[in-house]
């Protein structure tokens, strides 16, 4: 597999304040829709994504709830990646057209930890557009 980029996910109730956190830290900017919010370094690059969790509870790690963070790996070939996976071990969790401009799955790897497959979003040229604009 050739992964474009390697993303950790935050699962948030408050996508707004967890991405802004994020930003802040990083001296960077989000790139937001509804559900999802892709937060870009100074330069532009995507460092960290945050998930809608509507009913997300806040770990207590590392006496408690456990962590909620999964790893995204964003490919060029969807169906290579997926079967390159699957041979290696994991176990399919939530499928989606493979043959989509866009999609992800999820995956659980052999001891069960969650990870995504993405792909198309957002687009090197979307985000580069949006770096564009907020950046000048």
């Amino acid at each position: 597999m050739e992964p474009i980029r390697s993303v950790i996910v935050f699962d948030a109730a408050d996508l707004a304040a967890e991405s802004a956190f994020w930003a802040g830290l990083l001296d960077g900017h989000v790139f937001e829709d509804e559900t999802f919010h892709s937060v870009l370094d100074a330069a532009g690059e995507w460092r960290i994504g945050v998930q809608l969790a509507p009913d997300h509870v806040p770990p207590q790690w590392p006496d408690g709830a456990p962590q909620q963070v999964h790893l995204d790996l964003h490919v060029a070939d969807a169906k290579k990646a997926h079967e390159q996976v699957m041979s290696l071990g994991a176990r399919l969790l939530r499928a989606h057209d493979l043959g989509a401009d866009e999609g992800h799955q999820v995956y659980a790897d052999p001891a069960g930890h969650p990870f995504c497959i993405g792909w198309g979003q957002p687009s090197r040229e979307a985000l580069e557009k949006y770096v564009r604009t907020k950046l000048g």
